[in-house]
């Protein structure tokens, strides 16, 4: 599953906690089914070598900034990291324990950060400028050819990481902004997973003469990740209650801490034989 802080190491700007209930068709659901089951038999992709900079990197340039900020996550020393962003004004206020507390995320950062990274590109007009480099996607974690946005702030370059109007919320929220992200992140997440179980069980019924799978089975054949079964990265708890001797079945996900890692509990169940989620604050309770 993908770490939250992913979204801040990579420049996206936003997440929007999905909410209501969605219903996929059952031509759909098998299709994307199928699709699990041929990831199975896939083989495993190549890891990309990075050449390093392909340009001259002059000290305190733009690429220089980029260069710097990914050493410093890769070397998790994300405060000093954040401050080359304009999302400094969140992290400031976070006391060194509270940062502990996304250190779950930061070290599931500092993996995907290779040891060097590809930049071959800098732009500067003025005090804006553009750097180009080979970045984790946010997809799929592998490298691709992405564009940085930086501004001049006095002396120094800072990464856009976020848009004018995110900049704006987190000055006004500051150290608040991170907890919330976390939180949004966490349940669009916990949201896919339920999508991903309802294509799981669909793959899973094909090949079992109609009958649906537990967590464990499911994980066991490789139709869902192993960290499914913790709450430690994914912020929710996930249980997966079969019925009719397997031929039904019904999925939640429920905050590990109401408030902290998550405030929606969903439910996936099965209506005339669709999968379909639905989702209520329950104040920490799950959703029956």
């Amino acid at each position: 599953m993908k770490p939250f802080f992913l979204v801040v190491s990579i420049g996206v700007s936003s997440l929007m906690a999905l909410s209501c209930s969605v219903a996929a068709s059952e031509a759909e659901i098998e299709k994307a089914a199928l699709a699990e089951a041929q990831k199975k038999v896939a083989s495993q992709p190549v890891a990309m070598s990075p050449r390093g900079a392909t340009i001259e990197i002059l000290p305190n340039s733009p690429a220089d900034t980029v260069r710097v900020f990914y050493a410093k996550l890769r070397e998790k020393r994300i405060r000093e990291a954040i401050h080359l962003t304009n999302l400094k004004p969140a992290i400031e206020g976070l006391t060194d324990e509270e940062l502990k507390e996304f250190a779950v995320d930061f070290e599931a950062i500092a993996k995907l950060i290779p040891a060097e990274i590809e930049i071959n590109g800098e732009i500067v007009s003025g005090d804006n400028a553009t750097v180009t480099a080979k970045l984790p996607s946010a997809d799929d974690e592998k490298l691709e050819l992405q564009q940085l946005e930086l501004k001049r702030s006095g002396d120094h370059w800072i990464i856009l990481s976020v848009d004018a109007e995110t900049e704006k919320k987190i000055k006004r929220e500051g150290k608040n902004y991170f907890y919330a992200l976390k939180i949004d992140t966490h349940q669009e997440e916990a949201r896919k997973m339920l999508e991903r179980i309802a294509k799981a069980q669909m793959a899973h019924s094909l090949q079992n003469h109609g009958r649906y799978g537990d967590i464990k089975t499911l994980i066991g054949v490789g139709f869902l990740p192993a960290d499914i079964e913790t709450s430690e990265s994914t912020g929710y708890v996930y249980a997966v209650e079969l019925g009719n001797e397997g031929r039904t079945y019904q999925a939640t996900a429920t905050p590990a801490v109401y408030g902290k890692t998550g405030r929606i509990s969903y439910l996936l169940k099965l209506s005339d034989g669709t999968p379909r989620v639905t989702s209520a604050d329950k104040k920490g309770q799950p959703l029956k």
